[in-house]
């Protein structure tokens, strides 16, 4: 049985790029890389892909930060400080579970991203619910990304 981890979605399944992997032996996050190159213009938001999908048990989630030299380096932001990736948005009906990471350049030039640079870091966490949660009725997620709440 799969605990948690990353696999590359169907559409980039042939394309070449970095699994996500941790870089040093204490490092917390898992280095996510760009599937494809993108330019962020100044001012603008860009959904950029990465070409996998995270998996993980009931009771976990994905944090998505953005890598600090993205940062200070480039003068981008990830637009939600921290994305959250559910467990169950893996494989959902709209977009496989496809993790695109939300990038807004706050600098006054162009940024080209490279193919397989890595732009943010995944790190599992587990969280906690309150009491008689699970005697709530919850919905079944049906879509993808932002599908929560629809």
């Amino acid at each position: 049985m799969k605990t948690r981890g990353f696999e590359k979605v169907a559409k980039y399944m042939d394309v070449e790029f970095p699994m996500p992997e941790r870089k040093t032996q204490f490092s917390a996050g898992y280095d996510i890389s760009a599937a494809e190159e993108v330019v962020l213009e100044p001012g603008k938001l860009v959904l950029v892909p990465t070409g996998v999908k995270a998996y993980m048990q009931t009771g976990e989630f994905l944090g998505l930060h953005i890598r600090s030299s993205m940062a200070v380096k480039k003068h981008l932001m990830l637009v939600n400080n921290v994305g959250i990736i559910d467990a169950d948005y893996y494989n959902n009906a709209d977009n496989e579970g496809h993790i695109m990471v939300a990038l807004m350049n706050m600098g006054t030039e162009a940024v080209t991203i490279p193919q397989g640079e890595r732009i943010a870091q995944g790190i599992f966490f587990n969280y906690l619910t309150v009491d008689d949660d699970d005697k709530i009725e919850k919905a079944v997620r049906g879509g993808g990304f932002g599908s929560t709440g629809k």
